[in-house]
């Protein structure tokens, strides 16, 4: 089973001040200066207006006269989603992060840890919700034994409200933490449950999967207002008329998805600095060689290279900045770092009134560090003097162990800058077709 957590308005609320601050006032993230003029994460009175997240500045101004702009803070919600995330591995849950506010995790491992907090026996959780299954308000919603201790204990570790939803796929359980309105959390049972639930939801529910969002609008106009009604469609009209977007939006109505990808726990380390007048400009420039010769110095990072780092500033005139830089290799020089870094600081869109450097993640210890290629002692370039078929060779049967370490650096570079499947392999299985999406398809690269 899939435990989604929610937290609504994660960004905004950070950015206000409070889930209090929200209440009853119609408010919306300031367009981020130099970028679209599109609001943010929008309030719920501001939603009762028509204004939603995305829209034109102008356009939500129109619809609502009483909207109130707030600055983004990235910075804090990065901070604060940070703490959520390790309250919530504290747990022994392995997440997967589409962004801030949302995380999912496999409850079935995590039962027999904490079965001692659902003593209670077996009863249905959430609004509607029944022993036997399907019935109550939209569909069904059914208990399974020892998903109530993962929920419980989940919901301890943040210390916050939040919408906790079950069910068979990280779809599934999305739809029902959202429908959650109190503490309790929505349990959907079994596959057959989770179609007949399913069947029920409204297509926006499409709109918090990235792939799939763009097709709310024109499903809309067709008159498509439940997911049931998508699900009806055949796959080659859903195809001919969406394309593969429109192929997964019918497999998750259908109560199908692809297995979590989780990420990895990883360390962290920071430095920060408050600025008095060092706001812009070459002063800048000093105080950030200064953030990576200690963040170098840092006794934790054990020798090891970094690979991605992310550069956050608080604004003299409030607010804040955040921009993420994968290195395009794993670096350990301070010079090096800096050139990569020091471009970033034109970005920021006003005076910083503090700085702050984090290490996301890390490569291996400097001492084993070496280039792909091997080049000639003499300084030639890993080409010179040799044909292509002489270069294509070392990654065949001559390849050397040292050779598929360095091959194995590389995927891991590109998966830290696009994510784990940026780094696939083309493998043939059917070699007799003549539709290439039939004859070659795409796979994990093992490293």
């Amino acid at each position: 089973m899939v435990v989604c957590v929610h937290l609504p308005r994660f960004e905004l609320t950070v950015a206000a001040g409070g889930a209090e601050a929200l209440a009853g006032h119609a408010l919306a993230i300031a367009p981020s200066p130099g970028g679209e003029a599109r609001v943010g994460e929008v309030s719920g009175a501001a939603e009762a207006h028509g204004v939603s997240r995305g829209m034109a500045l102008g356009e939500a101004l129109a619809r609502c006269p009483r909207l109130r702009l707030v600055a983004g803070d990235p910075l804090g919600a990065a901070q604060e989603w940070g703490r959520a995330v390790r309250a919530l591995e504290g747990i022994g849950a392995a997440l997967e992060l589409p962004r801030a506010g949302l995380a999912y995790f496999e409850s079935d491992g995590l039962r027999g840890l904490h079965a001692a907090e659902g003593r209670h026996g077996p009863r249905p959780l959430g609004r509607g919700a029944s022993r036997g299954g399907a019935g109550g308000i939209g569909g069904v919603v059914g208990w399974t034994g020892g998903d109530e201790g993962v929920v419980a204990a989940a919901r301890r570790a943040l210390g916050r409200p939040a919408r906790v939803g079950v069910g068979p796929t990280r779809f599934c359980a999305l739809a029902a933490a959202l429908e959650v309105r109190s503490r309790r959390a929505v349990i959907v049972g079994t596959e057959a449950e989770a179609r007949r639930y399913l069947a029920q939801r409204p297509v926006a529910l499409l709109g918090y999967r990235a792939e799939t969002a763009a097709l709310v609008e024109p499903l809309t106009r067709l008159g498509i207002d439940t997911l049931g009604e998508l699900a009806a469609f055949s796959r080659d009209m859903v195809a001919d008329r969406f394309g593969k977007a429109g192929v997964l939006a019918r497999r998750l109505a259908r109560g199908e998805d692809d297995p979590l990808r989780t990420c990895l726990a990883e360390e962290r380390l920071w430095e920060s600095l408050e600025l008095e007048e060092a706001g812009s400009g070459p002063a800048l420039e000093r105080v950030l060689g200064v953030l990576v010769d200690r963040l170098l110095a840092r006794p934790e990072r054990r020798g090891r290279t970094l690979r991605a780092l992310t550069l956050s500033a608080r604004l003299v005139e409030g607010g804040t900045w955040r921009e993420r830089v994968v290195l395009r290799e794993a670096l350990s020089n301070p010079l090096r770092i800096r050139l990569a870094l020091a471009p970033r600081l034109a970005l920021l869109p006003a005076p910083a009134a503090h700085l702050r450097l984090e290490a996301e993640r890390f490569g291996p210890p400097e001492g084993r560090q070496r280039p792909l290629f091997d080049c000639d002692s003499i300084g030639a370039s890993p080409t010179e003097g040799r044909s292509h078929g002489d270069v294509a060779s070392r990654h065949g049967e001559g390849a050397t162990p040292r050779d598929d370490e360095r091959l194995r650096e590389a995927v891991a570079q590109a998966r830290a800058a696009a994510g784990p499947e940026a780094a696939l392999r083309a493998v043939c299985v059917d070699p007799d077709s003549r539709v290439p999406e039939r004859r070659v398809i795409f796979a994990p690269f093992p490293g």
